[in-house]
C-alpha cells in the first residue's frame, strides 16, 4: 500500500514518508521533480519554477542520504519512479544503503525505467531510443547479479492510457515495450541463457485502471494471459512461478475531475476493486491519486484519504479473502477473449515494423495515441461518454471540501527552491573535484564503448559526489539527446464540422478573422515552457485548433520561455497558447508575457492552460494572460472559439459571436 508522494525538498520528503509509513503505508513510492527526471542540476535555466513542484529534488548523493534518513531501507520497499535518470537514482540509493550496512542483495524495491511510455506519453525522455535501451539493459544485467530481489524496470502502461490508450492499445504497447527489453538483454550476452527466468521474474508492470470495471478487470486477465504465453512461447520460460505477471497499479487520473472533484472519490474505489476483485490478476502493490489532483498538489490529508480507502478494503471487508470472484462467468471471459484477441493483432502490427522502437521513431505509436485521445475528448464533448458533474448531473450544492480552494491543495513554498539551490551549491564546494573529474571521464569513456555495463561506472559517479545534472550531460556528450515525434501532424480530424454544429461555427470565425486581418490563416503555437512533458492537452488543442482552420505551431515539449518567444516572432503568430501542470505556470507565464512585450509584440495574446488553482488564475490574468483554461474546461471546441475571441480583442476587430451565440441564435 503506497502513496506517490514527495515535494519541495528530501528533507520535507523524509518528514513526510516517516509520517505515512506510522499511518500504516507498507511501501514508499518516490516522486522525483522534473529535474530530476530529466538530468538537470537544480540551477539550470531549464529547472526555473519546477524545483520541488511535483515530486523531491535529488542532486547528488547527500540528498539521497536527507531523503532516507532514519529509514532502514534493507527492511523497505521503495518504488522510484524514475526512467532516463534510473541507473543514476538507483546507484545513488545502493550506495545509501551500504552507508546503513545494508545487504544490497536484500533491497526490495522498483525503478520505473521503461523509457519507451516517455517518448510516448509523459515526456521525461533524454537520450535516443538506443542508448536508452542500454540503460535499461544494464541495470536489468547487473540487478541481477548483485541485487537479485530488485524490480529494475516497471513496464508502464499507466501513461499510455493516461495518453488516450484504449485497453488494447495499452495491453499491445506495453507488451511490445516488454519484448522489446528482453530481447535486448538476451541478445546483449550480459546474461546467460539459463539465467533468463531469473530475468523474466524480476520484470514488473506499472498499469492504469479507469472506471469502466469490467472492462479494466478483463484487461487485467488478459495481461496475465498474454505474459505467460509470451515468456513461456519465446522466452523458453518453463517455471510458471517465474512468468507470473507481477504488476503495480495506480487508478486512472485522466478521469479525475475538477467539477464536483468529491465524486473522485467514488471513481478512485471503483478503479481500485477491478484491480483487487480478480484473484487471478490481482495487483501487487496499489497506490492511489488523491480526490483533488485536478486542482492542484494534494495535501497529506488527501493522500491519508486514498490510503485509508485501500486499508478498508484489506481489514474490513472480505473481498480479499476468497478464490477468484470471476471463474466461470461468461461475460468476463468473452471479455477478456476479445481484449488478448485484440491485443495479439495490434502487437503483430508493431513486431512487422521492427518492434516497439522502430514504431516510436516513425511516430505510428504516437499518432494512434493522439487518435484515440481525440475520439475519447470528441465522444465526452458529444454526450456520448457520461461523465457526472461535467457534462450531465452538473446541478450541485455548495462542496465544503473547496469552500477555500486556496487551503484544499498543497502550496510549495517558492522559498524551498532557493534552499535546494543553496544546497545544491554548498555540495559542489566540499567535494572533491579531482575525484568528480575522473569519474565523469570513465563514465564518457564507458559510455562510447558498446559493450561495457554502465552501472559500476555510475556508482564511482555517485561515491565521487557528481551531481545529477553532470552525470546526465556527461552522456549527453556521448549519446546525444532526442526529441520525439509529437503525433499531431497524423492524427485524424476527430470532429466533424458539420453544417450548425460548434466546430462549424468556430471555423467560421477563424476564416472570418484571417480574412480581416488580411492573412491567410490565423496561426497558432502552443507551447510547453519548462520541463513538464505531460503533453496531452496541448496536442488536443493543438489537433482541434487544427481542425478549426488554424495553422498551428508546435514544437513538443521542454522549451525555454525565450525558445517560445523567438519561434512566436518568427512564424508571425496571432495566439501563443502555454500549456503546464507541473505548477510552474506562476513563474513561466509571466516570463513568457514580459519576453513577448521585450521583443514588440503587443497584439498577440497569451493564453494559458493546465493544473492552474482559482487564485493563480486571476494573478495570471492581472499580469497580462488574455485567458485562463483549466479541466473544467472540457469543450475542447468552446475553448478554440474563446481564443478566436481573444485574437480579435486584442487586434481592435468588432466582437464575433462565440461559438455558444451563434449556435443560440440560430
Amino acid at each position: 500500500m503506497r502513496t506517490y508522494a514527495g515535494h519541495s525538498s528530501a528533507r520535507e520528503s523524509n518528514e513526510l514518508y516517516r509520517r505515512n509509513l506510522a499511518k500504516g503505508q507498507t511501501g514508499l513510492s518516490v516522486a522525483f521533480d522534473l529535474p530530476t527526471q530529466t538530468g538537470y542540476d537544480s540551477d539550470h535555466i531549464l529547472a526555473r519554477g519546477e524545483v520541488g513542484r511535483v515530486g523531491v529534488p535529488v542532486g547528488h548523493l547527500g540528498d539521497m542520504r536527507t531523503l532516507f534518513d532514519g529509514i532502514p531501507l534493507e527492511k523497505t520497499n521503495t518504488s522510484m519512479t524514475i526512467n532516463a535518470t534510473a541507473m543514476w537514482l538507483l546507484a545513488l540509493y545502493q550506495v545509501v544503503a551500504e552507508e546503513q550496512g545494508a545487504d544490497i542483495a536484500a533491497l526490495t524495491g522498483t525503478t520505473q525505467n521503461d523509457i519507451v511510455k516517455e517518448y510516448l506519453s509523459r515526456g521525461t525522455h533524454v537520450f535516443p531510443p538506443g542508448p536508452s535501451v542500454r540503460l535499461t539493459t544494464d541495470m536489468i544485467a547487473y540487478t541481477v547479479a548483485h541485487l537479485p530481489k530488485w524490480n529494475p524496470i516497471n513496464i508502464c502502461s499507466y501513461h499510455l492510457q493516461e495518453a488516450g490508450a484504449t485497453p488494447v492499445q495499452e495491453i499491445a504497447y506495453a507488451m511490445c515495450t516488454a519484448i522489446s527489453i528482453l530481447d535486448a538483454v538476451r541478445d546483449s550476452g550480459q546474461v546467460a541463457q539459463e539465467r533468463m527466468g531469473d530475468v523474466v521474474a524480476r520484470i514488473s508492470f506499472f498499469v492504469n485502471a479507469g472506471v469502466r470495471f469490467v472492462e479494466e478487470m478483463c484487461k487485467m486477465r488478459a495481461f496475465a494471459r498474454l505474459w505467460d504465453k509470451v515468456t513461456q512461447e519465446r522466452y523458453g520460460i518453463a517455471d510458471a512461478r517465474q512468468r507470473r505477471f507481477r504488476y503495480g497499479v495506480q487508478v486512472n487520473s485522466l478521469g479525475l475531475t475538477e467539477a464536483q472533484p468529491e465524486n473522485n472519490v467514488q471513481r478512485i474505489v471503483m478503479e481500485m476493486l477491478a484491480v483487487t476483485l480478480s484473484r487471478d490478476a490481482r495487483a501487487r502493490a496499489v497506490q492511489l491519486p488523491a480526490w483533488n489532483e485536478a486542482l492542484g498538489l494534494p495535501r497529506p490529508w488527501d493522500q491519508q484519504w486514498s490510503l485509508r480507502i485501500q486499508q478498508v478494503l484489506a481489514y474490513e471487508s472480505d473481498l480479499l479473502e476468497y478464490g477468484d470472484l470471476f471463474d466461470g462467468s461468461h461475460v468476463v471471459a468473452a471479455k477478456t477473449e476479445e481484449l488478448l484477441t485484440g491485443a495479439e493483432a495490434e502487437i503483430a502490427k508493431v513486431l512487422e515494423m521492427g518492434g516497439v522502437i522502430p514504431a516510436v521513431e516513425s511516430g505510428y505509436l504516437k499518432a494512434q495515441l493522439v487518435a484515440s485521445h481525440a475520439a475519447r475528448r470528441a465522444r465526452i464533448e458529444a454526450g456520448e461518454d457520461k461523465v457526472v458533474g461535467v457534462n450531465c448531473f452538473e446541478t450541485t450544492e455548495p462542496n465544503p471540501l473547496t469552500v477555500d480552494l486556496d487551503a484544499a491543495i498543497q502550496r510549495v513554498d517558492p522559498a524551498s527552491e532557493q534552499a535546494v539551490l543553496a544546497g545544491l551549491d554548498a555540495w559542489r564546494g566540499q567535494r572533491d573535484d579531482a575525484a568528480v573529474k575522473s569519474a565523469l571521464e570513465r563514465l564518457k569513456a564507458d559510455a562510447a564503448e558498446e559493450r561495457v555495463n554502465l552501472v559500476e561506472a555510475t556508482l564511482a559517479c555517485a561515491r565521487a559526489g557528481v551531481t545529477t545534472g553532470e552525470w546526465s550531460f556527461a552522456l549527453r556528450e556521448v549519446f546525444g539527446e532526442y526529441r520525439a515525434p509529437t503525433g499531431v501532424g497524423g492524427a485524424p480530424v476527430a470532429v466533424a464540422a458539420e453544417p450548425g454544429g460548434e466546430l462549424a461555427a468556430v471555423r467560421e470565425a477563424v476564416a472570418a478573422t484571417a480574412e480581416e486581418l488580411g492573412t491567410g490563416k490565423l496561426r497558432m503555437l502552443v507551447g510547453k515552457p519548462g520541463l513538464d512533458g505531460h503533453s496531452n492537452g496541448a496536442e488536443q488543442i493543438a489537433v482541434r485548433a487544427r481542425d478549426a482552420g488554424f495553422e498551428v505551431v508546435y514544437q513538443g515539449i521542454r522549451l525555454t520561455p525565450e525558445q517560445i518567444v523567438a519561434a512566436a516572432v518568427a512564424e508571425d503568430v496571432h495566439c501563443v497558447g502555454l500549456s503546464i501542470l507541473s505548477g510552474a505556470h506562476a513563474e513561466l507565464v509571466p516570463d513568457v508575457l514580459k519576453r513577448l512585450r521585450r521583443a514588440g509584440v503587443e497584439d498577440v495574446p497569451v493564453i494559458a492552460g493546465g493544473i492552474i488553482p482559482a487564485a493563480d488564475g486571476e494573478a495570471l490574468k492581472a499580469a497580462g494572460v488574455a485567458a485562463v483554461f483549466t479541466p473544467k474546461d472540457f469543450s475542447i471546441t468552446t475553448i478554440i472559439g474563446r481564443i478566436v475571441d481573444e485574437i480579435r480583442l486584442a487586434n481592435r476587430l468588432q466582437p464575433w459571436r462565440s461559438a455558444a451565440d451563434t449556435l443560440s441564435a440560430r
